[in-house]
């Protein structure tokens, strides 16, 4: 497994241009490492943060917490990404996160952060970076989820993984590790479980992608990334890196 601190600087690299004194910051920094189970939570709802985690290896996922006792999932975060960066700025986390599959997560103590960015500014700009992409992503999800057709919603979410995906160098030729189930599917984009059911079954048919055994394929990127009306320019990552075919 990649050291964690070499993660982080991979994934701020894709987007800031990082000097070797911004580099040295973050090895230099604390590193807690804990493996989680297939959903299992890590950050609750009303948690007060003292770390900020830092996806090592695996896919993990934000979300809110209904009265209902269901999820809605807000955003899926891959390796190199800080899901909570948020938290470094506000006294109660308002969303929780939980691994998809199982995931190794790093712990960065936010204290040692603090210190971290008064020394290096360009660390800590790379980590609001980090903030605005997520913002970014939520925009997205939101036009997302309220103005497209269901079979747009879902080739969208797939093109946005999938290309991310690629950027963190987790794609293996045309397929990446993708453990969402179909309920949270479902609870990603608001549909029913039999319209998740309808809706993938149409995408399988048109020969672009295929999701089976916690695995996506992508056939025709050209083509899904058509029916997903998807364009990566909200993603601002400094290398675009489209997909072949």
């Amino acid at each position: 497994m990649e050291k964690a601190h070499d993660v982080l600087i991979r994934n701020l690299g894709e987007h800031t241009g990082l000097a070797e004194e911004d580099m040295g910051e973050i090895r230099a920094l604390t590193f807690m490492l804990r493996d989680f189970a297939p959903n299992e939570d890590f950050i609750r709802q009303g948690d007060e943060p003292e770390h900020s985690a830092l996806v090592v290896s695996g896919m993990v996922a934000r979300y809110h917490l209904l009265g209902s006792g269901r999820r809605q999932y807000l955003a899926f975060h891959l390796t190199g990404d800080l899901p909570d960066a948020q938290g470094l700025f506000i006294d109660q986390m308002d969303h929780g996160l939980s691994a998809l599959g199982p995931a190794s997560v790093a712990f960065i103590p936010h204290r040692e952060l603090f210190i971290a960015f008064r020394r290096r500014p360009t660390f800590a700009l790379a980590v609001w970076r980090e903030t605005l992409r997520d913002a970014a992503i939520f925009r997205e999800a939101i036009t997302n989820n309220s103005a497209r057709p269901m079979q747009t919603r879902m080739a969208h979410l797939f093109c946005e993984l999938f290309y991310r995906a690629r950027a963190a160098q987790l794609v293996r030729g045309n397929r990446c590790r993708m453990p969402i189930s179909l309920t949270q599917l479902g609870e990603t984009l608001g549909m029913a479980i039999a319209t998740v059911n309808r809706t993938l079954a149409d995408l399988r048919r048109s020969g672009a992608m295929d999701l089976r055994d916690g695995e996506l394929v992508v056939l025709k990127w050209r083509e899904l990334q058509r029916l997903g009306d998807f364009s990566p320019t909200y993603l601002h990552l400094k290398r675009q890196s489209p997909p072949h075919a």
